[in-house]
Order: C-alpha cells, then structure tokens, then sequence
C-alpha cells in the first residue's frame, strides 16, 4: 500500500478488516470514509452495516453506532467517520455513550475519526468535478483532540500517527473494557482513484492544481503514487 503522509486513510481500513469481530456492526459516515469502507472492509455473514442516506448525508456514523449498541447491547458496533461529521454532531454523541456504556453487557463501541483537517470529499469533488482549486476557507477544518476529548468524558482515547501503530491500536480497541474514540491522523491528498476517470474529470483536475491549489504538491506526489501502483499491479 502507497506510504502518506503521515497515514494512507486506506490502511486504516484495511489493517481493520481482517480484525472485524463476527456480528459486528459497522456504520458508515459520508465523504471519503465511506469510500474506504466500501473498498477495503469485508462484510462477512453475520454482520450489520450501513451508510448514510444516498451517501451524501453528513454526520449520521457516531448515532446510528449508538443506536445499534441500545439494539444489541451485546454487540460490538463499530462507527466509521471523517472529521468534518465528528465536528458535526459525533462529539456531541459521546457524552450519550459516557452516560450509557456501563448498562451494556459487551461494552466494546468504536469510533474511527480520520482527522485530517479538510472535508476532503468536497475537496476531490471541487478538483474532479467542477475544476476548482480547493478553497481553504470553507475545506480547512480545525484540529481538534478527538482522543483527549474521549478520555475527559471517561471513555479511552487511542491516537496514531504512524503506519505501524494502526494494527496495534485497532487491537487495544476491540480489547477495551470501555468504549473506545481511535483518532487516526491521516493525508488529505490520498486521491480517491474510482476504476475509470472520464477525460473530462482528468481536464478538471489538472485545471484545478494549475489554478494554485493550496495542496498541490501532496496531491501530485500521492496521485502519481496511486497510479503507478494502478499500472504495476
């Protein structure tokens, strides 16, 4: 897998994949985590997934994880989200889980938060789709302690920053005795390759980096890497 900087988004799916608990169940946030969701988890029988609405819908992963736990107290339910749905409405349905966990008879509830700063599904539609160069002031998010915040309401934090602290972290976290927040520290300028590019998306995107966009360098540098493992794979 393509090295980032710090974190390829994707590894952190795929290290989770293999760990998944049987009948788990697993909810998906809009934006590039469900992307990462769709390509590298493997749902096997048993287990429960969703996403948002029409997968365009923000902020839904955290409730409907806290909803699966009140449905099935003995299951473990895992919420995957970015960021921008964290700062959205996912903080505020932590301090439900502190009020609650205790009542569960398995209290294993995770959440992924991918924090890497920018509503990055936005940012590769403005690049692919319209041709802009991403605008900071509306895409730029700020950095929040999503672990620490975990910790001060009595849940446990886990943050990584480094590839190789991943599988390890998702390890503690499906171990916990208590709910769990898993802040990953992962690059925006991942692309989000789909298996075919029309040329008009690929006229977009050039446009978009020739007009100054702020990331430029980290994307090419990624998007070149993500092409090349493409062709030598």
């Amino acid at each position: 897998m393509d090295s980032a900087n710090p974190i390829n988004p994707e590894r952190v799916f795929w290290e989770l994949s293999s760990r998944l608990p049987d009948n788990c169940i697993l909810s998906a946030d809009s934006g590039t985590a469900a992307s990462w969701f769709a390509r590298d988890l493997k749902i096997r029988r048993g287990m429960m997934a969703s996403g948002s609405g029409n997968l365009a819908t923000m902020g839904p992963a955290v409730p409907y994880s806290v909803a699966a736990k009140f449905c099935y107290p003995d299951r473990v339910s895992i919420a995957l989200t970015g960021d921008g749905a964290m700062q959205m409405n996912g903080i505020n349905s932590l301090i439900t889980v502190s009020k609650y966990w205790k009542e569960w008879p398995d209290p294993r509830w995770i959440t992924l938060v991918l924090n890497n700063r920018d509503l990055n599904m936005v940012t590769w539609e403005q690049r692919a789709l319209t041709g802009d160069a991403k605008f900071d002031a509306s895409q730029d998010l700020p950095d929040f302690p999503y672990a620490l915040y975990a910790n001060s309401v009595g849940l446990r934090g886990i943050k990584v920053d480094q590839p190789d602290q991943i599988g390890p972290a998702w390890d503690e976290a499906l171990n916990s005795d208590r709910p769990v927040v898993l802040e990953a520290v992962t690059d925006p300028n991942v692309p989000l390759l789909p298996p075919h590019i029309s040329l008009e998306q690929a006229k977009n995107f050039t446009a978009a980096l020739i007009k100054g966009d702020s990331d430029a360098p980290g994307v090419i540098r990624q998007t070149f890497k993500a092409m090349v493992d493409a062709v030598t794979h």
